[in-house]
C-alpha cells in the first residue's frame, strides 16, 4: 500500500550516505570501549566484539537494501514491517520507535553532547542541580545543567529541521564530513605520534593466538552483554530508510548508501580501537576517567590541553548524529499518521514541506527522556527493542518473497538466504542473552514493546476504515 506524501525529493547519494554515517557515529565510539574492555578483559576480545558487530551490521544493511528497493516510501522500516506482517506489527514498531528507540537514542546522544561540553565549561554537570522532582539513594529525576543543555540542543535541532530539508541536510553534511576528518586524524595520531611500544607489545602479542573452543563457548554470554556498547555505537544506520520519500532515485541510492555508510563506519570503528590499543595498555582503557577513552588517548599524546580538544570533537560528532536522527525519525510518525496509526496532525507538512508537527512531538518526548536517566541507562533500554525489530524486519524478507513474489526487487539481499538467516540467529540469541544478563533494562524494554498491543487495539477503533 503506497501512501501519497507531500514531501520533496532532495537527498542525493552523498546526502543519504552522510545520514547513514552521521547517524551511526555519535559519542559511543569515544566512550563504550572502556566498559567493553572491563567486561571482556582482553584486547583480542575487544577487537573481536567490534569486528563481529560490524559484520552483522553489514549483513543487516545488505538485507535492508532489498526491502528499501521494494518500498521506497517515507517511513522505511515501519513500511517493511507493515507490508510483511500487517498493520499491528507496523504500529508496534512505530510506537516503540517513538517511545524509546529513536527518542531515547536522540536523548542519549544529546546527554553525551552535554557531558563533553562540561569538559570545556565545568558548570555544565549532572551534579549541578537546578531543581529535583524526585530523589532517592539510587536515582534522581530533575533538571541539572547537563540535561538542560541536552534539552536546549534537542529544541534547536527540531527547529532547524522545521526550516526545511535543505537546512537539515546542510547541517548533516557539514558535521558528518567534519567529524570523519577529525576521527581519521585521531586514528593517524594514535598509530604514529602516540604509539606506545609497551602498550603495543602487551595488547597485540597474543592477538592471533588460538582460542580454546570450550572457553569461547562459555564466554559467549559475556561477549553478548559487552556488545551492547558496540551495537549501540553502530545503531541508527537504518535511519536513511525513514527518509525514503525524500531520496532521489531511492531504489538505487538507499541500498548504495547503506552499503557505503555501514562499511565505512565499520572500518573506522575498528581502526579507532586499534589506535586506542596502540596508545594505552588495556588497563588504561578499562579505567579511563569517566570512560572517556578517546580523551585519555589524546591526553597521552598532547598533555593537559587535550581534554578540551577531544571534547570538541565529540561535541561535533554527537551534534551531527542527533541531527540525523532528528531529521529521519519524524518521517516515521508522519507515515504512520498517513495510515491513521498515529496522531493525525503528525501527517501535516509546513510551508517548507517537512513534517513539522512530527518533529515537535519527537522533540518533546526526547526532552522528557533526558530527565529520566544517564547515558548508559538510555543505551540499555534501547538496544533490546532495536534487536527485536531488526530480527522481525530481516525475517520479513523471507515472508515477502512468499507473500509478494512478483513485486519488483531492483536489489536483492546478497547471500540470501544464508546471510539473512545468520543475522536473525545472531540477533535473536543476543536479545535472549540481554534478557538474562541485563534484566533491569531489557525487561522494561520488552514491556514497552508489548504495551503497544493494547494501545493499538484502542487506536484501531479510530482507524477501522483503513484496509489492513
Amino acid at each position: 500500500m503506497s501512501i501519497p506524501t507531500n514531501l520533496k525529493r532532495g537527498l542525493n547519494l552523498f546526502d543519504s550516505t552522510t545520514i547513514v554515517i552521521g547517524s551511526m557515529i555519535g559519542s559511543g565510539i569515544f566512550i563504550v570501549s572502556s566498559e567493553m574492555a572491563r567486561v571482556l578483559g582482553s584486547p583480542k576480545w575487544l577487537l573481536f566484539a567490534w569486528l563481529l558487530t560490524g559484520i552483522v551490521t553489514i549483513i543487516a544493511a545488505l538485507s535492508y537494501g532489498e526491502l528499501a528497493s521494494m518500498f521506497p516510501q517515507a517511513g522505511g522500516q515501519y513500511v517493511y514491517l507493515r507490508e510483511a506482517y500487517g498493520r499491528p506489527v507496523g504500529f508496534l514498531y512505530g510506537w516503540t520507535l517513538f517511545a524509546v528507540i529513536q527518542t531515547g537514542g536522540i536523548a542519549a546522544i544529546c546527554v553525551a553532547f552535554s557531558k563533553f561540553t562540561g569538559v570545556i565549561f565545568p558548570f555544565i554537570s549532572h551534579s549541578n542541580w537546578i531543581v529535583k522532582f524526585f530523589s532517592s539513594s539510587h536515582y534522581t529525576i530533575g533538571i541539572n545543567t547537563e540535561n538542560l543543555l541536552a534539552i536546549l540542543t534537542l529544541v534547536f535541532l527540531a527547529w532547524i529541521n522545521t526550516r526545511g530539508l535543505e537546512a537539515g541536510k546542510l547541517i548533516q553534511n557539514v558535521f558528518t564530513v567534519t567529524k570523519v576528518i577529525a576521527i581519521i586524524g585521531l586514528i593517524l595520531l594514535g598509530l604514529s605520534v602516540g604509539r606506545n611500544i609497551e602498550a603495543v607489545t602487551s595488547n597485540f602479542q597474543n592477538l592471533f593466538s588460538p582460542v580454546d573452543i570450550k572457553h569461547a563457548i562459555y564466554f559467549l554470554p559475556v561477549l553478548g552483554a559487552a556488545m551492547v556498547g558496540s551495537l549501540f555505537s553502530s545503531e541508527s544506520w537504518n535511519n536513511i530508510t525513514f527518509t525514503a520519500g525524500e531520496v532521489i532515485n531511492p531504489k538505487k541510492n538507499i541500498p548504495l548508501s547503506l552499503l557505503i555508510g555501514v562499511l565505512s563506519v565499520t572500518i573506522i570503528y575498528l581502526l579507532v580501537n586499534i589506535s586506542y590499543l596502540c596508545v594505552l595498555p588495556l588497563s588504561g582503557i578499562q579505567h579511563a576517567p569517566g570512560d572517556r577513552v578517546a580523551t585519555a588517548v589524546m591526553g597521552t599524546i598532547f598533555g593537559k590541553n587535550s581534554a578540551q580538544i577531544m571534547a570538541l570533537l565529540i561535541m561535533i560528532s554527537a551534534f551531527g548524529c542527533a541531527n540525523g536522527m532528528t531529521l529521519a525519525g519524524a518521517r516515521v510518525y508522519y507515515a504512520m499518521a498517513k495510515d491513521n496509526l498515529f496522531f493525525k496532525f503528525a501527517e501535516k507538512t509546513n510551508k517548507n514541506l517537512v513534517p513539522a508537527n512530527a518533529l515537535i512531538m519527537q522533540c518533546a518526548w526526547a526532552c522528557v527522556l533526558c530527565l529520566s536517566g544517564t547515558y548508559h541507562n538510555l543505551l540499555d533500554y534501547i538496544i533490546f527493542s532495536v534487536l527485536v525489530f531488526y530480527v522481525l524486519t530481516v525475517s520479513g524478507i523471507f515472508i515477502l518473497r512468499i507473500k509478494k513474489p512478483n513485486l519488483e526487487r531492483p536489489y536483492k539481499a546478497i547471500g540470501y538466504p544464508f546471510f539473512p538467516l545468520l543475522y536473525i540467529l545472531f540477533a535473536a540469541l543476543l536479545a535472549v542473552d540481554l534478557l538474562i544478563f541485563k534484566p533491569n533494562y531489557t525487561w522494561p524494554g520488552l514491556f514497552i514493546v508489548l504495551l503497544g498491543i493494547p494501545i493499538y487495539l484502542l487506536w484501531g477503533k479510530k482507524s477501522r476504515g483503513v484496509a489492513n
